[in-house]
């Protein structure tokens, strides 16, 4: 799952290198691009931003206890400097 969020994320931004993924629990990942590339991974009106999370839910199989993968995308502060 962190492979394909990372994957997509790189293809969609200017700044490749500064793309995260993070795995903050088993379903939920947390994805950081640069600033200026924001607007590229949510896209017009979020569709992107739903086109992949509804690709990850497609990717997981149901769980029993119904939990969905959660997808979260922020962008880097000055203090995430590498």
């Amino acid at each position: 799952m962190r492979e394909f969020v990372e994957f997509v994320a790189r293809t969609l931004v200017e700044q490749p290198d500064r793309v995260q993924v993070r795995e903050i629990e088993s379903d939920r990942l947390e994805l950081r691009v640069d600033r200026s590339d924001v607007g590229r991974v949510i896209g017009r009106k979020g569709r992107t931003a739903q086109a992949m999370r509804t690709l990850l839910r497609a990717m997981v199989p149901e769980r029993a206890e119904g939990r969905e993968p959660e997808l979260e995308i922020a962008a880097h502060t000055e203090s995430d400097a590498e």
